[in-house]
């Protein structure tokens, strides 16, 4: 069984950048399906990156797109998402998730079965 560490988060002020880390333990593999969720309060949980290594697929929400980078370091069984330029509408727990590698359903948060316990990300004007 897989389980996934998030760190990196705080409260940081607009126009700011934060790099989350995400440690995976347990089994992996190199063709890893790995994605980045955060949820607002009041909000659903949405999908903003996703890197599925397997199949070179890169993800981004528009929200996020050109800002935000995933990025991944086999060796470590880490997961990265720098974000630059924060705005308080990024304000949310911030997850990384695994799931079985497929083609299909990669921001849907249903088809992820391994999360991590998130980490706060605030961002004040």
């Amino acid at each position: 069984q897989v389980q996934l560490v998030e760190s990196g988060g705080g409260s940081v002020q607009a126009g700011g950048s934060l790099r989350l880390s995400c440690v995976s333990s347990g089994y992996t593999s190199s063709r890893n399906c790995m994605a980045w969720f955060r949820q607002a309060p009041g909000k659903e949980r949405e999908a903003i990156a996703a890197l599925y290594s397997a199949y070179a697929l890169t993800y981004y929400a528009d929200s996020v797109k050109g800002r935000f980078t995933i990025s991944q370091d086999n060796a470590k069984n880490t997961v990265y998402l720098q974000m630059n330029s924060l705005k308080p509408e990024d304000t949310a727990v911030y997850y990384c998730a695994t799931r079985r590698c497929g083609t299909g359903r990669y921001v849907d948060p249903n088809a992820y079965n391994y999360w991590g316990q998130g980490t706060q990300v605030t961002v004040s004007s």
